[in-house]
């Protein structure tokens, strides 16, 4: 359904709805584990304990308000890091040499540092803050559920010290893991049946979580002096260990359901568009989607959020009505909705282009200190984009597909009369281009020794190939190139199936590259190089 807030409220009322649905399996989690720990308490001690653990104290208050902050505090820190895209984070010693330089050097972070190094600062620096906060949570959790009443400074010490850790571990492997980056569902299901599909992954990866803490706090146990000093007898020492074990236990879970709620409700699909019937649905449904995909901060959870509306529109017919408004007669529309899908794509050529061009002239240079060019690697800095895989898939797909609608909803022709069905074909070949060469495949489809690269520097065909091959072959950025080509590729057969037949006799009349390729240069090769490629999905040749 549309949603009447505007679209910058979006996140904000996602989170507090997050806030709002994760402290119900929270609670219910705290109860339980009170009324596990109290049986498991009461038949280690001789005195007599109540049944019922939540009698009307103070403490059992205090207790619940707590486990509930420390949940608070890591919703917080999910919030503080989560993102759809993978950003790249400065090091350690860039950390450190940038500190020093705020420290010590008047004005010498805003002349050294680059704005890019500075994002990258505060990324890391949110990063930080988010593992301090989890290993807090951690802290308060641990002494909220494992800590009786009665106990003494020394078990809180104890207990709080523990959980300190687990967090701060279970923090490490949430960033090192990269589980802080949104990944968006193929099908768009109902939040519950989503929750429900990943509550047996949590409890699992809860229950393995909690052994390795358990495995590692029997260490910790050894060198806590309250514990050597301890006169308690084996049978009560088994089962603080026991509660210990169950409360890690509880704990991460609520961590891990915290984060799949999280992911759930967050890469949900958001219908940019007002309630069908009004106003603005009769005048100009399409303006809140263009001001989103528009005016929203790059690579943010809106800006994707939009682009996975826009694509449900193209790619499905469940909303018709909105794609039917793409195609109004003055064409502004359909040219504002191309232009977003292509942009992405022409920024990955450029960027592909750049880094080669870069690596083939530094492997000329050592070309001629008789060192192998094979040995040349891209810059990271360059290759960095191949991270963004889904916003790809998502502008590659939805620019073919609304390319292939507009040879059956297009009732004006704006299509082909703007220009757009030929800038679609020429930037998806382009970057498919962009991305072979960065894989190492041959692009020169005769034999032509060169062609031109993203700023018109003459690439060697030889040493494009060379290096995209070698060490990059089996990386992990190198299957996601496979994985971007695939989807590039399958998009442009989709378009050439539609209008084959006027590509042939485009082809037969030799105005195949009028009528389908751009008069300006290309994102990534030349406009002949294009029309070769173009000539083997004709063929239906390309792979």
């Amino acid at each position: 359904m549309a949603s009447s807030s505007p679209p910058g409220m979006v996140v904000h009322n996602r989170f507090l709805g997050f806030l709002i649905w994760q402290s119900i399996p929270s609670t219910l989690i705290f109860f339980i584990f009170k009324t596990l720990s109290s049986t498991i308490s009461s038949t280690s001690h001789s005195t007599a304990k109540p049944p019922f653990p939540f009698a009307p104290s103070v403490f059992a208050f205090i207790t619940f308000l707590t486990f509930h902050l420390s949940q608070l505090l890591f919703s917080f820190s999910l919030s503080l890091i989560s993102s759809p895209h993978p950003h790249r984070l400065a090091s350690p010693l860039q950390l450190a040499l940038g500190l020093i330089r705020f420290l010590f050097v008047p004005g010498g972070s805003e002349l050294s540092e680059s704005p890019e190094s500075r994002v990258r600062a505060k990324l890391s620096i949110g990063f930080l803050l988010s593992l301090a906060a989890v290993a807090v949570s951690g802290f308060v959790a641990m002494v909220s559920v494992c800590v009786k009443f009665g106990d003494g400074v020394g078990v809180i010490g104890a207990v709080g010290f523990r959980g300190f850790v687990m967090g701060l571990l279970y923090g490490l492997y949430y960033v090192y893991y990269r589980r802080w980056v949104f990944e968006f569902p193929i099908i768009q299901r109902p939040p519950f049946f989503s929750f429900k599909m990943g509550l047996p992954s949590a409890i699992t990866r809860s229950l393995k979580l909690s052994c390795l803490a358990s495995l590692f706090s029997a260490f910790l146990v050894v060198f806590l002096p309250h514990q050597l000093q301890n006169q308690a007898t084996i049978g009560k020492v088994i089962a603080e260990q026991i509660i210990f074990y169950i409360g890690s236990f509880l704990v991460f879970l609520c961590w891990e359901i915290s984060h799949h709620l999280h992911q759930v409700l967050h890469t949900k699909r958001f219908v940019f568009a007002p309630p069908k019937g009004s106003a603005a649905a009769e005048t100009n449904p399409s303006e809140h989607l263009l001001s989103a995909l528009e005016e929203s901060s790059p690579n943010s959870l809106l800006q994707y959020l939009a682009y996975l509306d826009l694509y449900m529109v193209c790619e499905n017919n469940v909303d018709t009505w909105r794609r039917a408004a793409f195609f109004e007669e003055s064409g502004e529309t359909y040219k504002r909705v191309i232009y977003v899908c292509l942009r992405p794509l022409e920024q990955l050529a450029s960027k592909l282009g750049e880094g080669l061009e870069s690596s083939v002239e530094k492997s000329s240079q050592i070309s001629n200190q008789l060192l192998s060019p094979t040995d040349q690697r891209l810059d990271p800095k360059y290759s960095e984009p191949l991270n963004n895989f889904q916003l790809y898939a998502w502008c590659a797909w939805t620019a073919a597909s609304l390319t292939t609608c507009s040879h059956r909803e297009d009732r004006f022709g704006v299509a082909q009369l703007s220009g757009s069905n030929a800038a679609v074909i020429s930037t998806l070949i382009s970057c498919l281009l962009a991305v072979e060469s960065y894989m190492g495949k041959k692009t020169s489809l005769q034999s032509a020794q060169h062609f031109m690269g993203s700023t018109g520097f003459k690439l060697r065909t030889s040493s494009v190939g060379n290096i995209g091959m070698g060490k990059k072959r089996a990386g992990p950025l190198h299957s996601k190139a496979y994985a971007i080509a695939d989807v590039l590729r399958n998009s442009i057969y989709n378009i050439v199936s539609t209008f084959h037949d006027q590509m042939a006799s485009s082809a037969k009349k030799g105005l195949l590259e009028k009528d389908w390729i751009i008069s300006d240069k290309p994102p990534f090769g030349t406009r002949e190089l294009l029309v070769q490629k173009l000539h083997l999905f004709l063929d239906f040749r390309a792979s």
